[in-house]
């Protein structure tokens, strides 16, 4: 598994030096415009910040810590994740590595539920956690810190409802209060734990979840954990079986798919010493088989193990034991749908970065090039000619000068209505307007605690936001088709090759925002009555739902303002080049004018610049493809 993610990481880091070198290239050729800076540096955050997140699913005493202690932790010599009987994983914990902070565990106490803030909210206040360190070099130690994501408290029913956590309606939770009539919650609502292991140095990221009952509870792993997470490992026990609430959580919230994983776990307690292995292994294929129809995908996405028995033989080296647990195949399944599909996303992105990137700057070395040809054309021209013709070139030229210097008068006017569409743009994109919408919602809830009046606050809410969308997405297209318009025109009165605007388009924040919203519907969308528990839990996955939109919505901004600045910089390279080549003229023509013996000189100067600006061409081509050529090398490596 490191060998795995260090190859993944190599490649990635093969990507990065190609792209590095490219930048440092391109500015030293003096074609590093604002645009293909702000792209390169975007590119490469991305690939600096790039994460391969595995969520592990399942009901309480499945055996879903020990699974994630066998298949990560096993090299410690003992459990790190609190393993037992019963529930030991009580809120969302995630294991990742961030060098830049020190070992430690984060704890968002569950309090923070009262509030209108969703764990993203959260996760850039430093305030609302409680941080807890870890020592590295003592696995006792951090396993008994790693145990406060164990830990519970007794609450007031009241408390409870509060934070969503106790449905009165629920006939089977009032046994469950104590003596004294208290409700026993969870102490945190989330962990973020930064552990140094090799393979989260690697940038993998583990997600432990509460048990089934936390899916429909806490909005963040519903909206954004889960469907967010590359790989999905959906636990079940040989013991149990497949329950009713295993397949509702399967069906509304993980479903078949790519990386897409079902563990059917502690196959050891069908192990049986009067029965032969044949025997046992049958036994094992039928659950195989009934769990897969089950759940409708194919037997071999279902895999049986022993997380326990996997863990031990690690420990103590018994391979024997390690073959008979089957932990071998799981995690060969788990790592090579993880990291294939990653890959795909961020070679597919790549990709379309690479063809903008060099269309840009061929385009910008074929403007120079272009003007090259023209003033060696002129050059030689002037050869054997009087000083009249000479001085009528000049004032051919400065008339040029002139008509160039009009358009970009004119350009004013253009960038007037750019400026008004700009700002009429926010007007539908701003946060701002997110934030009337989100204010909106609440006090429309606040004035009504019946179901309808919640679910039709909420609908209002997506369709408000879709079409703030839809109107900003035709603002898009007006200054596009506007910026077309202008780049034809230019191009047409001066004879410039421009690459035609940067495309942009809004549609995946619309299509991101359409998925939260199906799955707000599965959970909230039936005619079904709110009792008050489930207003409480309805608010509380609306403040989740408004943090992703917000999300969104900050992504569309940070494009679309990006977008509106670059908008122009292929236009804006290409006119200050042609404006410098056409003062370039006007003094060779001068100098020639004053000194024909020059003549000659002037052009061996261009011929050397002409095969100089060759040599660029040929260099950014063998760039273009040195980066495609590290983007694929794992695909060909993989092949072979």
């Amino acid at each position: 598994m490191v060998r795995d993610l260090e190859q993944y990481s190599a490649w990635r880091q093969g990507v990065v030096a190609a792209l590095q070198e490219y930048r440092a290239w391109v500015a030293a050729a003096g074609l590093l415009d604002g645009a293909t800076e702000q792209r390169l540096a975007a590119t490469l955050a991305r690939l600096a910040d790039d994460k391969l997140s595995v969520a592990f699913v399942a009901e309480f005493s499945r055996g879903k810590s020990e699974l994630i202690n066998a298949i990560f932790f096993a090299g410690y010599g003992q459990r790190i994740l609190p393993s037992a009987a019963g529930r030991t994983t009580m809120c969302p914990t995630e294991l990742s590595y961030d060098p830049a902070q020190p070992p430690s565990i984060r704890l968002l106490p569950i309090e923070t539920r009262a509030t209108n803030l969703s764990t993203s909210d959260y996760r850039d206040d430093p305030r609302a956690w409680t941080v807890l360190p870890l020592n590295v070099d003592a696995a006792d130690e951090m396993h008994e810190v790693f145990r406060q994501v164990s830990q519970t408290r007794q609450v007031s029913v009241e408390d409870a409802q509060r934070y969503g956590l106790y449905d009165a309606d629920d006939p089977d939770l009032p046994v469950t209060l104590s003596e004294d009539g208290m409700v026993e919650i969870s102490r945190w609502r989330h962990a973020i734990i930064n552990f140094p292991h090799p393979l989260l140095k690697q940038g993998l990221v583990i997600l432990d979840t509460p048990g089934l009952n936390a899916i429909g509870t806490e909005p963040e792993l519903t909206l954004n954990l889960i469907p967010h997470a590359h790989a999905v490992l959906f636990i079940l026990a040989a013991d149990t079986g497949v329950t009713k609430s295993d397949i509702e959580v399967w069906r509304e919230h993980i479903g078949a798919g790519a990386g897409r994983l079902v563990v059917l776990n502690k196959i050891d307690g069908m192990w049986d010493a009067l029965r032969s292995d044949a025997e046992v292994d049958g036994e094992i294929g039928r659950q195989q088989e009934h769990v897969a129809h089950l759940l409708g995908v194919a037997a071999r996405q279902v895999f049986p193990v022993s997380a326990h028995k996997a863990l031990v033989a690690k420990i103590t080296q018994d391979d024997d034991l390690l073959e008979r647990s089957r932990i071998h195949a799981l995690e060969t399944a788990l790592f090579q749908e993880l990291i294939p599909a990653k890959q795909d996303i961020v070679r597919r992105r790549l990709a379309d970065d690479l063809a903008s990137l060099n269309e840009a700057q061929q385009a910008l070395l074929a403007a120079r090039m272009r003007g090259f040809t023209e003033q060696l054309h002129e050059l030689r021209s002037l050869r054997g000619k009087n000083q009249n013709v000479i001085a009528l070139m000049m004032r051919r030229v400065d008339a040029e000068k002139k008509e160039f210097d009009a358009s970009l008068f004119r350009l004013q006017a253009t960038r007037a209505v750019f400026t008004r569409l700009s700002t009429e743009l926010y007007g539908t994109l701003g946060m701002d307007v997110l934030r009337d919408h989100v204010l909106h919602v609440r006090d429309a809830m606040g004035r009504s605690r019946f179901s309808t009046g919640m679910r039709d606050a909420v609908r209002t809410f997506f369709d408000s936001v879709q079409a703030e969308l839809e109107a900003s997405e035709r603002k898009v297209a007006e200054i596009r088709d506007m910026m077309e318009v202008m780049y034809r025109k230019f191009a047409g009165e001066h004879g410039l090759a421009i690459t035609p605007p940067l495309p942009f388009s809004l549609a995946k924040y619309r299509s991101e925002i359409s998925e939260v919203e199906a799955i707000y519907q599965k959970q909230f969308g039936t005619a079904t009555l709110l009792m008050t528990s489930r207003v409480v839990l309805i608010e509380r996955f609306f403040d989740t739902i408004a943090s992703q939109v917000k999300r969104c919505f900050k992504a569309a901004n940070a494009d679309a303002e990006s977008w509106l600045k670059n908008i122009m910089a292929p236009l804006e390279a290409q006119i200050r080049q042609h404006k410098d080549q056409l003062k370039h003229r006007q003094a060779s023509i001068q100098r020639i004018h004053d000194a024909t013996d020059s003549l000659e000189q002037k052009i061996e100067a261009f011929e050397a610049s002409q095969a100089a600006l060759e040599q660029q061409k040929a260099r950014l081509a063998e760039l273009a493809a040195a980066i495609g050529h590290a983007v694929d090398a794992q695909r060909i490596a993989a092949a072979a």
